[in-house]
């Protein structure tokens, strides 16, 4: 069974189960075409950047709230989130990607983002 994202079985077998389960999400052959095969590489890296972007926001903010950073600290850390949304901003207009296209459903476990 799946609960909070995390995999609970009583056995190995079970287990088993729940991985083929998820896996009948993903689709069952993948497609080289090589019109669409640098899009879907942009869509790969920058779903990645996204996610590890958005990681970077929270830890930011939880430093800020607990106060272990200086005003300068804080100002740089802004501005480089600023700049790094920016550039993913340019990035998916490039390839012609949407926020909603970088987001990955995981199947039973729910959405990356």
């Amino acid at each position: 069974m799946i609960a909070n994202r995390i995999v609970e079985t009583g056995s190995p077998e079970e287990f088993i189960e729940e991985i083929e389960r998820a896996q009948d999400c993903l689709p069952k052959k993948i497609d080289a075409n090589p019109k669409t095969v640098e899009k879907g590489l942009a869509k790969l890296v920058l779903t990645l950047i996204e996610l590890i972007r958005k990681l970077l926001e929270k830890q930011a903010m939880r430093r800020v709230e607990a106060g272990s950073l200086s005003d300068e600290e804080i100002e740089r850390m802004g501005e480089a989130l600023m700049k790094l949304e920016n550039k993913m901003d340019e990035l998916k207009g490039i390839f012609g990607l949407k926020d909603e296209e970088l987001n990955l459903n995981l199947g039973p476990l729910g959405n990356l983002m």
